[in-house]
Order: C-alpha cells, then structure tokens, then sequence
C-alpha cells in the first residue's frame, strides 16, 4: 500500500460550546467544556488512517503531561509513534470555541509544534523519501514546510498542502505543489481574490494553477467543495445534508480522506464524493479526532445516500 507521510502539528484541544459565539470584549458562560486531542497534522493523519491508509506521523509534543496524553492516543488507535519528538516544551494547545449550530471559533498556542525544525527532520530524511505521498499544514514552523516541500518535490514525492493558517506564499513553492486544499478564507489569503461563491472560488482556483499548483480544492463549507487540476478538470462536489454539531475537525477529515483515496488512484469524482461524507459524518458528532469516521461508516452512509438519491442541501 502506498505510505502517506503527514507532517504537522498535534494539540489538545480544549473545547467550550457556548449558546453562541461572543462578540468583542463579551463574557459568556460556557455549556461545557471537554479535553479533546487534535491538531491539523494529527487530525488528518488520523482520517487518512481510518479510511484505510498505511499512514507515518511526524510531529512534536512537549514533556508534560499533556505530550503523554496525546501519544497514548494515537498508539489507543493503531499509529506508530516512533517518528514523534518530544521537545522541551509544553505541547501545542488549542482553544476552541463552539457554538449551537456547529460554528467555531480557534485560538492556537503553538508550544512544541513551533520546535519541529529542519534539523530534525533531517534525521528522518529516509523516512520521508521512502513516502508515496507527504501532507503538510502551516500549523509548524513555515521554514519546515517549505524545506519539506522542496525535498519532495526533489526526489518525485507528491506533496499535498493545507495551506493552514494560511500566508502569502513565494510562487516558486507554490510550483512544487501537487495538491493544494485550502477553504474560502485562505484561498482569499493566498491569492487576494474574494472567494464568495462556486464562480469566484472557481477563479481563485484558476489564479492558483496559473502560479504552478497541480492541482486545486477549494472547499466551501455546507455548500461543498471545488476541484480544478492542469488538464482542465473541473468538479463541484455540494455537501451531504446533515445536522451539525460541530464542525472542528471537518476540514481535516476531507483532507485526510481525499489524500489517501487519491493515493489509492481512484476516480477524482469517487475521492471528493468520499471525502465529502467523511466529512458529513464528522459534523454530527462532537471534538476533533473522536469525530473522524472508519471507513466503514463512509461507505455506509454513502450507500443509505444513493438509496435515497440525496446529495444536495
């Protein structure tokens, strides 16, 4: 099986819904609040994993009692944790906020995440060079990333990039590129086009594979997804209708997905559709990593969907 290499970040989260999101300078009582492991690069290791991909985490918690916590997670669901450094720091945390329809709102300390640097990888360069496909996100250092980039693209591994938190990006990355996944408010960070709806993300898109990218998603929230590749290959995925509860780890569950269905050489259609319920399903249930669907579950609940003939909101 084809190994994917997800390189990134790993948190606790620390949830608190609220009745809803505070306005500037507001108090507001918490309905509860919940100790949840995440991260971006932990997150989408773990929904690559459980949609059936042969996955290798690389990442840093720190040496407190949280760093242990968040190992003993992912040996509790079958990923290797050989390839994690603990670093002299306290681990990444991330505060997050959720309110009655789903939304959220995420305040992120980086502690160990912002020690992962290029002089460590460099010890795990047989690691990543040995990798079918290596997935990044902006949540460790920028100058690690885009290392990591380079290396990749110089050796013929696929590199796969969520742009998050996004930044201004040098063209000449954005050319070794072969997947960029990214959502309206970071495509408009990156290429300073306003993305409001499918024709104005269709144009950030276009903009983003005129800088080099290989391939473009766009993802928009409830009402689905973008794709745009070189060849002129264009798919608009809507969104499966479910009842959110809480959308913190939907994004990372696409991405997951869709990056170890598209190592598998499926169908791009298959891919985003999959991608797609992963993420559906994740929605309807709280926190981060404890909402990331099995493969299983994605395949049931695209069946009951085909049954039902029911896609769009």
């Amino acid at each position: 099986m084809r190994r994917i290499t997800v390189i990134g970040s790993i948190n606790m989260d620390i949830v608190t819904h609220v009745p809803r999101l505070p306005l500037p300078g507001e108090t507001l009582k918490g309905l509860k609040t919940a100790y949840n492991p995440g991260g971006k690069g932990a997150n989408q290791a773990i929904a690559a994993f459980l949609a059936g991909g042969s996955v290798t985490m690389i990442g840093a918690v720190g040496e407190d009692e949280i760093g242990q916590k968040l190992l003993v997670n992912f040996q509790s669901m079958g990923l290797d944790t050989s390839n994690i450094l603990t670093k002299k720091d306290q681990s990444g945390i991330a505060f997050i906020t959720v309110d009655l329809s789903g939304e959220n709102q995420i305040v992120l300390s980086e502690g160990s995440n912002a020690k992962l640097f290029k002089q460590d990888l460099l010890k795990l360069s047989e690691v990543i060079k040995t990798s079918h496909t290596i997935l990044l996100q902006n949540e460790i250092p920028w100058e690690t990333t885009r290392y990591l980039i380079e290396l990749a693209h110089s050796v013929g591994i696929r590199v796969v990039l969520n742009p998050a938190p996004a930044i201004a990006m040098e063209e000449n990355i954005l050319r070794h590129i072969d997947v960029l996944i990214l959502n309206e408010t970071e495509a408009e960070t990156i290429t300073d086009f306003k993305v409001l709806d499918e024709p104005t993300a269709r144009k950030a898109a276009e903009k983003l594979l005129d800088s080099g990218v290989r391939e473009v998603i766009i993802t928009l929230g409830e009402k689905g997804s973008l794709y745009l590749d070189q060849n002129g290959e264009y798919i608009f995925t809507s969104a499966y209708c479910v009842e959110a509860v809480d959308t913190t780890a939907a994004g990372d569950t696409f991405i997951g997905v869709f990056t170890v269905t598209s190592a598998m050489n499926l169908p791009k259609q298959d891919c985003l559709r999959f991608a797609s319920a992963a993420a559906a399903i994740s929605v309807t249930r709280n926190g981060a990593q404890g909402s990331i669907p099995h493969r299983e579950e994605i395949e049931l609940f695209l069946k009951d969907n085909n049954r039902r003939n029911g896609i769009n909101c």
